[in-house]
C-alpha cells in the first residue's frame, strides 16, 4: 500500500497531538525526565561531555547522533561558539552545528549556558521530534523525510545547504526527478543546476512547502511501486519521455495534481 502521503498527512494534521503521543512514550518520557532534571547541573563543556547520557540525548535532538562518538570535533563546535562568521560552526555548511553551538551557548553564557529555553525545553522538544522522524523511518522512509524536510525547510537560504544534508537531497532530488547519479558531478554545478529548478526562497512559505513535500511523497510511493527502475513511472512522467510504463490510476492522479513551481 502505498501510504506516505496520507501518513504524513496524518501526522501532521495535529503536530501537537502526534508530538505528545510521542513525548508519553516510556522510553522518551524517561529520557527527556533525566536531561530536564540533570542538565542544569552542567555548567562546563567538560561536565557537559562527560555525562554521556545528557550529551548522546542532546545530539540526537539535534539530529547529530552519528556525531556524538567525535567529542574532540564537538568540543571545537561548542568553545568557540557562535558570535563571529568565523567561529568553527559558523564556517561548517552543515546548520546542525551552529544550532546545537546556539543551544548550548558556553562561549557566551559561560555556567549559565545550560538555564536558558533553547538549553532545556527547546532541547527536549528537538527529541522528541527527532524520535518521531526516527519511528517514521522505522516503518516508511519516505515518511521519514517529508517529515524532516517540513521540519528543515525554512532554514534553507542556499542550495550548498541542501547538498551538505544527505536527507534534503534525497528529497530534493526524489521531488524533481532527479537521479541520486547527480551527487557525483561537481558540487558548484549541482548547486546551480537546483537554483535554476527551484525557488528557494518558496521554502519560506509553508503551504508551498506542502506541496513540494507531497510532490515528494507522490514521486516516492510511485519509485517504491516500480519494480522497473529502467522504466520507472514517476521519472516517466516528470521527464516526458516517450514510452509510458503502466501505472495505478490514483498515483497518477496524485503526480498530476501536484505541482510545484516558480
Amino acid at each position: 500500500m502505498l501510504s506516505t502521503i496520507a501518513d504524513y498527512t496524518r501526522l501532521t494534521k495535529d503536530m501537537g497531538k502526534s508530538l505528545t503521543q510521542v513525548a508519553k512514550q516510556p522510553d522518551v518520557s524517561r529520557e527527556t525526565d533525566y536531561f530536564l532534571a540533570n542538565i542544569g547541573k552542567v555548567k562546563t563543556i567538560d561536565d557537559f561531555l562527560k555525562d554521556y547520557r545528557l550529551y548522546s540525548y542532546a545530539m540526537k535532538a539535534y539530529g547529530l547522533s552519528d556525531m556524538t562518538y567525535a567529542k574532540a570535533f564537538m568540543r571545537k563546535v561548542l568553545t568557540e561558539g557562535i558570535a563571529t562568521k568565523d567561529t568553527f560552526a559558523n564556517k561548517l555548511t552543515d546548520t546542525r552545528y551552529r544550532e546545537f553551538a546556539a543551544a548550548f551557548n558556553f562561549a557566551a553564557l559561560g555556567s549559565n549556558a545550560t538555564q536558558t529555553a533553547q538549553a532545556t525545553t527547546g532541547t527536549a522538544t528537538q527529541y522528541v521530534t527527532q524520535t518521531m522522524e526516527q519511528n517514521a523511518g522505522d516503518q516508511n522512509e519516505g515518511l521519514r523525510l517529508a517529515l524532516y524536510f517540513t521540519r528543515k525547510a525554512s532554514t534553507i537560504t542556499n542550495a550548498y545547504q541542501i547538498l551538505a544534508d544527505k536527507a534534503l537531497t534525497q528529497v530534493v532530488q526524489t521531488a524533481l526527478g532527479l537521479s541520486s547519479t547527480v551527487s557525483s558531478a561537481d558540487i558548484d554545478a549541482q548547486a546551480t543546476m537546483l537554483n535554476k529548478m527551484l525557488k528557494l526562497t518558496d521554502f519560506q512559505d509553508p503551504t508551498k512547502v506542502t506541496k513540494f513535500v507531497q510532490r515528494f511523497a507522490a514521486m516516492w510511493d510511485a519509485t517504491q511501486a516500480s519494480s522497473d527502475n529502467s522504466t520507472n513511472p514517476a521519472l516517466v512522467l516528470i521527464g516526458g519521455a516517450s514510452t509510458m510504463a503502466s501505472m495505478d490510476t490514483d498515483i497518477l492522479s496524485k503526480l498530476q495534481s501536484i505541482r510545484f513551481g516558480k
